[in-house]
């Protein structure tokens, strides 16, 4: 039974090597459609894909069991898709017509099967079943690599946004401004803390002004990441001065008992620059 099943499997790889020729030409003018007239690939390009592809493709079909990851033929057809996909991604394309290609590319083999006497409707159906599984998984594993790529991306300009939404700036010799605006989550304040206690070690500060007007809400989290950088502040014996602080914030942090008996606080930026002059010995008076 296993020699009769292993025969009509060889028979039907035996079909669609024979129509290799038919599914090149095919292959290759779904290409041209999809990717040559919006310039995403040059026709060369495309030949080059079509001739490769079929060639990783018999490869695969030709082992005992093609589903195998591990498989170093279905590894090479993942790196092959894996690394056409990145490229039409970058040129501009879209995934989904990618993907949509590759279920041309399945249907063009199973279109390509021929009836045949010696091969029964079970080993027919069992080629298929072969085929549709490994057209599957090759779009999964291409699907999977494309979405870890863009969480990469995103999580990398999440990053760059922390850094530059809240700028450290240097108003005075020794004297820095730290503008908060949003919300405070965990990743963003450490990675504001990181940059601000650097700045104060290399700027020698001695105050900093921190000015919450943007902070249109406080929860517990958030007033505890603030607690958090003004004792940071201090540990690196600078005086951290809070600005900004509205009636409703100064509300919520009160019902949530938050202590900020130890903290120089102002009721607005210009008020928390002149403590800061005052701390430097500098006087600050309108000009005659």
């Amino acid at each position: 039974m296993a020699q009769k099943k292993n025969t009509a499997h060889h028979t039907m790889i035996e079909q669609l090597k024979l129509q290799v020729g038919n599914i090149s030409a095919a292959i290759e003018s779904q290409g041209q459609t999809v990717f040559g007239s919006s310039n995403l690939m040059s026709g060369d390009e495309i030949t080059d894909f079509s001739i490769e592809f079929l060639e990783l493709m018999v490869v695969l079909l030709d082992v005992p069991n093609p589903l195998d990851h591990d498989q170093p033929a279905f590894q090479a057809l993942q790196g092959f898709f894996g690394s056409m996909s990145k490229q039409i991604l970058v040129r501009g394309g879209k995934m989904e017509d990618f993907v949509r290609y590759m279920q041309f590319l399945q249907r063009c083999f199973i279109e390509s099967l021929k009836e045949d006497k010696n091969v029964t409707v079970e080993d027919t159906r069992g080629i298929l079943l072969l085929l549709s599984s490994v057209f599957n998984e090759l779009t999964l594993s291409v699907f999977q690599a494309y979405i870890e790529e863009k969480e990469k991306t995103i999580y990398a300009q999440q990053q760059e946004l922390r850094e530059t939404s809240t700028p450290i700036t240097e108003i005075w010799d020794g004297v820095l401004t730290l503008p908060i605006i949003g919300t405070l989550d965990s990743s963003r304040t450490m990675v504001v803390m990181e940059a601000l206690l650097n700045r104060i070690a290399a700027e020698r500060a001695s105050a900093v002004v921190m000015d919450v007007t943007g902070v249109h809400s406080v929860d517990s989290q958030v007033s505890h990441h603030m607690i958090q950088m003004v004792r940071a502040i201090q540990l690196m014996g600078a005086t951290a001065i809070l600005t900004g602080i509205r009636p409703e914030i100064a509300r919520a942090m009160t019902s949530l008992n938050i202590d900020l008996g130890n903290v120089t606080t102002r009721a607005s930026l210009s008020d928390g620059l002149k403590e800061a002059f005052k701390i430097l010995g500098i006087e600050v008076s309108a000009k005659a």
